[in-house]
């Protein structure tokens, strides 16, 4: 199953303490990297995050977002500190005895003091919160996925189209491979003839010579290799698991076949297929840096 490297997925959920968000998105990359965005509160819980989207997704550049709202109402609560109390009243009392004073300490004197009120977030243990938001990058995984295999199995066809093109011209070229041969030690006995004018041909040279230049324009090793890497470049889209980079490396093979049977092929013909090849096969890379 090919997948693509770029996608998008969302989730949320609103629970008890607020409302959790999460959006995956990603871009092409060499390899995987991660990067998530969250709250402060859940700084502890990155580290798990990165490794569950990496065990899922190998390749391309991935960003989590991840929001928190807390609930509206009752987020907040007073909070006494009780043995902070107890020490500024001790205190008081002790500057009154001190003083000669017999005025009691007045509560609103304890209670005005720093610290001795406050308040806490009335949020949910983090065992609770990292459950909560454990569903929802689930979710937002899933979504993720399924675009990014949405949009693999529409590269899948173009990909195998272009292979498919690419595929028919290689056979053009093997079956005008023959002729351009031919072709060329035609023009070889032409061109010896001229210069030898009125002379003998030693046919048996000539020969020799003729076939030099065949075997120097033989590409049958070339044309066999392109063969095989076209079955191992179906063979490998169809696996299930991640596959561009062998793609990447196949593709790359392609083109040095390529390249050698332009190089020794000497004919105008088999020249402008190669242009054309060359040209499919780039465009069926740019297609493939896409697939993770």
């Amino acid at each position: 199953m090919t997948r693509s490297m770029t996608g998008y997925g969302k989730a949320e959920t609103v629970a008890a303490d607020g409302k959790y968000t999460v959006e995956v998105r990603s871009v092409n990359h060499r390899y995987g990297e991660v990067t998530v965005k969250l709250p402060r509160q859940f700084l502890s819980l990155e580290g798990d995050i990165r490794r569950r989207v990496s065990e899922r997704f190998k390749r391309g550049k991935i960003d989590i977002f991840i929001q928190f709202e807390p609930a509206a109402g009752g987020s907040v609560q007073p909070v006494a500190n009780i043995p902070l109390a107890i020490a500024y009243h001790e205190a008081f009392s002790q500057v009154r005895q001190a003083i000669g004073s017999n005025d009691p300490v007045p509560l609103s004197l304890v209670l005005s003091q720093k610290d001795v009120l406050g308040t806490q977030e009335e949020a949910a243990t983090l065992e609770s919160q990292a459950a909560e938001l454990g569903t929802v990058l689930s979710a937002a995984l899933d979504r993720f996925g399924e675009m990014r295999i949405k949009e693999g199995e529409q590269l899948a066809k173009e990909i195998s189209s272009r292979i498919s093109l690419v595929s028919g011209l290689v056979e053009r070229v093997a079956s005008r491979a023959p002729a351009a041969v031919a072709a060329n030690g035609e023009r070889l006995r032409e061109r010896i003839a001229r210069l030898l004018g009125d002379l003998q041909v030693d046919e048996v040279r000539l020969a020799q010579e003729v076939a030099i230049l065949a075997d120097r324009m033989e590409i049958t090793e070339e044309l066999v290799r392109l063969r095989s890497h076209f079955k191992q470049f179906d063979s490998t889209m169809a696996l299930d698991e991640p596959v561009g980079r062998k793609l990447d490396f196949l593709l790359q093979e392609m083109n040095r076949e390529v390249n050698t049977i332009g190089s020794k092929a000497n004919d105008a013909e088999i020249a402008a297929t190669v242009v054309e090849l060359k040209s499919e096969l780039e465009k069926v890379r740019e297609q493939v840096q896409n697939i993770e």
